[in-house]
């Protein structure tokens, strides 16, 4: 999304576009990747979540728009030692009289969601609920310095007909004397990985607010202990719990519609009974009547 400032110079208005991430403003919390594995829910299918630590944050600045030019909400995530901040933070965590976190993240939030905010006030899960979709923010991976081929999914040359020490090299990067150089942006070799990442519309599929984690249904960027952002998603959902309460078991369900329908067959149809009879009568009926001839012939 873009936001923009129009001014006016020498008859001219000129527009100054200005790219940020948040979509759509709203209130998240920092969290920490803490691994993931698998839930079953009521039907025994396996659920692969990943499992965030979030314990309290708390607020150490409210910016308005009168002395800082844009409305915000600051949070600090964590706990440090004094002795190893600077000044300048020690001094803005004392203003607040917050103590020292690991480190500082804004939020831009509606006006409806700043009510009620205070600076030192503490941030918990109860912002979420099961069901809601959530945007993960991380740092991905690194994986160094690679080659075309994983970097960019490149194909490989081939293995034989004369190929040698080409194999996975990701061939020619330009043209010749004209231009004379390779354009920027060419997909060639170089550093994966370690770069911000957002992953979108994840459902949370359970809070454990005793334990401060959450249950995300999925993978996130990162590995187990960085920093994530956790904030309510951009895209139009409708909330559905994935876990459910069990339900009965199959057996006393089969037997208690077994013995329903009976019991709806009974009342309404008294005279199925009759018919039935009458039926067994006329087959056997038949089956003497043959045994009764064949007596006959054998006299």
């Amino acid at each position: 999304m873009l936001r923009f400032s129009t001014f006016y110079v020498k008859n001219c208005n000129i527009t100054n576009f200005r790219h940020f991430e948040d979509k759509k403003m709203s209130l998240g919390m920092i969290g920490q990747k803490a691994g993931m594995t698998r839930i079953f829910d009521a039907t025994g299918i396996s659920v692969p979540v990943t499992v965030i630590s979030v314990q309290p944050n708390l607020i150490t600045q409210i910016k308005t728009l009168e002395k800082d030019g844009y409305k915000a909400i600051q949070v600090s995530y964590g706990s440090k030692k004094e002795s190893k901040i600077n000044k300048a933070l020690s001094g803005h965590y004392k203003k607040a009289s917050v103590s020292p976190g690991k480190g500082l993240v804004e939020f831009r939030p509606t006006d409806k969601e700043m009510e009620g905010l205070e600076v030192g006030k503490s941030l918990d899960l109860s912002l979420f609920k099961e069901g809601e979709h959530v945007d993960v923010t991380g740092t991905t991976i690194g994986k160094g310095f690679q080659g075309g081929v994983k970097r960019h999914h490149f194909k490989t040359q081939d293995a034989t007909h004369g190929n040698s020490l080409s194999h996975r090299a990701h061939g020619s990067t330009g043209q010749c004397q004209d231009p004379g150089r390779v354009f920027k942006g060419k997909k060639m070799a170089g550093h994966l990985g370690n770069i911000q990442n957002t992953i979108q519309n994840l459902v949370i599929v359970k809070i454990l607010a005793d334990e401060n984690a959450i249950l995300v249904k999925g993978s996130i960027p990162g590995h187990d202990g960085s920093n994530v952002i956790v904030k309510p998603t951009q895209k139009k959902y409708m909330p559905k719990k994935i876990l459910t309460d069990q339900p009965e078991t199959p057996d006393n369900n089969e037997k208690d519609t077994k013995k329903d329908s009976e019991a709806k067959l009974d009342t309404n149809n008294p005279k199925k009974e009759v018919s039935n009879k009458s039926t067994e009568k006329k087959i056997t009926t038949p089956k003497n009547d043959k045994e009764l001839s064949t007596d006959n012939v054998e006299k």
